[in-house]
């Protein structure tokens, strides 16, 4: 298959790789033809930290993927997360230049390398730089400058910064097996993309990613991101505590925190029992169901809590009438929706990518969603791709985010 409209999402998870593969088509829609997946090693709560055992994990899940799609991977948009990745919102100013009033799709470069213009740590770089909005000569609600009569040029973005090496070392590991990184996102400014529609970004919503080993989250209210981050505890916490508590293995815990778990305590029978089977099918010890449910139910409403502390600090829950879409593959934990809605006392449901078509079990699946979210977050930068990897958002790039999504 020819290349020419392909677009590769790569997401390096803590207990899985997941690469997808995308046509997009003359119409601006996308299709997606290919899936690929390995079980994820030498990645700890989304960071490399075994550089040839994550390697060799990356390299099964590009060859199944491009089996799927007949599609050899030459690229990709890669996703990264980790609690070293940060974010704030700032302002830039501009004054234009005496010789002329009106303002210039140059301006905009300019007022946004002001807003760069802050104290990050020296071991930083920047991953994204996405427009909020635009004031001329103080008056807000402007959408577009350009063309405008005014003095003064501001713009409010919101920054998000990472570990350099860390984030060197996640490329450095794809490229070793033979991809170029085009772009490196932060995985909920992906998934965001196919979670939400503009209506929701709109009336304000916190989407809320759970991963194996951390939890991303991204805000968005009156339709501009306002706040991002990433809490370094996700699904694989939960399984690790039903292993202990049980006293069983992590692949048993595993199938029983989805098949048999639930967030939600008190809703099961008293008595309530769970037939561990052995290797062979044969019953073997049981369980009660509500002592299950209770180790869930203590690791979830702590990764919700330390959520909306995070959210409470920087003032934001009040906004947020859409309210929480959750979605990755810790998503799939029975009950979970509920208890978001008992914690943050505000609507919540499980979601998976929109806009899509193709690969029924991949967009229909929340794990999947930063991968496929990769992919549209790449369809938008089409006309005019940055050159520099770090430097993401030039020229066009924040009116895309303002308009399209």
């Amino acid at each position: 298959m020819s290349n020419e409209h392909i677009i590769v999402g790569l997401e390096i998870g803590t207990s899985q790789i997941c690469c997808v593969v995308g046509d997009l088509r003359s119409d601006g829609t996308i299709r997606i033809i290919g899936v690929g997946t390995a079980p994820s090693r030498g990645v700890r709560k989304g960071e490399i930290v075994d550089f040839e055992t994550a390697g060799t994990c990356i390299r099964e899940a590009l060859v199944d993927a491009e089996e799927k799609s007949d599609v050899m991977i030459g690229a990709v948009y890669l996703g990264v997360s980790g609690a070293h990745i940060e974010s704030f919102n700032n302002r830039g100013a501009i004054n234009i230049p005496e010789q002329r009033d009106e303002i210039r799709e140059e301006d905009f470069e300019d007022v946004q390398a002001s807003a760069r213009e802050v104290s990050i740590p020296s071991g930083n770089s920047l991953l994204h730089s996405i427009l909020q909005h635009y004031y001329v000569d103080g008056q807000d609600g402007v959408l577009n400058p350009v063309g405008l009569l005014g003095r003064k040029l501001e713009a409010d973005f919101h920054i998000i910064h990472g570990v350099t090496n860390r984030i060197q070392n996640s490329i450095r590991c794809v490229k070793e097996v033979g991809p170029e990184v085009l772009e490196v996102v932060f995985n909920p400014v992906a998934s965001a993309q196919v979670v939400l529609d503009q209506n929701q970004k709109s009336l304000g919503a916190l989407v809320v990613d759970i991963g194996g080993g951390t939890t991303d989250f991204i805000v968005y209210v009156d339709g501009v991101l306002k706040q991002s981050g990433c809490l370094p505890i996700g699904g694989d916490h939960i399984t690790n505590d039903i292993s202990l508590g049980l006293r069983i293995p992590m692949a048993r815990a595993e199938k029983l925190k989805i098949g048999e778990g639930s967030a939600i305590v008190g809703a099961s029978a008293p008595g309530d029992m769970i037939v561990l089977k052995d290797e062979t099918g044969f019953a073997g010890r049981e369980i009660e169901r509500e002592m299950l449910n209770t180790i869930v139910h203590c690791r979830v409403r702590e990764i919700f809590e330390l959520l909306k502390r995070r959210l409470d600090a920087a003032g934001n829950v009040s906004y947020l009438a859409a309210g929480i879409m959750l979605t990755g593959g810790g998503s799939q934990i029975p009950g979970i929706a509920q208890l978001a809605e008992e914690i943050f006392a505000m609507p919540a449901q499980l979601t998976f990518a929109h806009a899509v078509s193709g690969a029924t079990s991949a967009f229909e699946n929340p794990r999947y969603s930063t991968a496929i979210g990769l992919i549209k977050y790449a369809a938008a930068l089409q006309p005019e791709r940055p050159k520099s990897l770090f430097s993401r958002v030039l020229r066009k790039l924040s009116f895309l985010w303002s308009w399209i999504f």
